[in-house]
C-alpha cells in the first residue's frame, strides 16, 4: 500500500518560488499561465496496516511531520 501526500502553502501565504516560476514561464512565452503555486509531494510506502490504520497514520504524519500548520495545508490519498 502507498500513500501520496501533497503539501501546499495556504492560499493566504505568499509563494515567492511560485512567483519566480511564473515569471520564468512568462519569459519563455507561456503568457496564458495566470498563476503558479509550488508545493511538496511525498510517497509513503506502507506495510502491514489496514486501510483505516494507514489513513490515521498518514494523517498524523502529515500534520505532525510533513507540514507547518501555520502556513501549509495538506491532502493525501491511500493507494492499494
Amino acid at each position: 500500500m502507498k500513500a501520496h501526500v501533497w503539501v501546499m502553502l495556504k492560499s493566504t501565504v505568499l509563494d515567492p518560488q511560485g512567483q519566480t516560476i511564473h515569471r520564468a514561464l512568462s519569459s519563455l512565452g507561456y503568457s496564458k499561465i495566470q498563476d503558479v503555486r509550488q508545493g511538496k509531494f511525498f510517497v509513503l510506502e506502507l506495510n502491514g496496516l489496514t486501510r483505516d490504520e494507514a489513513t490515521q497514520q498518514v494523517e498524523r504524519i502529515a500534520k505532525d511531520v510533513l507540514t507547518n500548520p501555520v502556513i501549509e495545508q495538506f491532502r493525501f490519498e491511500i493507494l492499494d
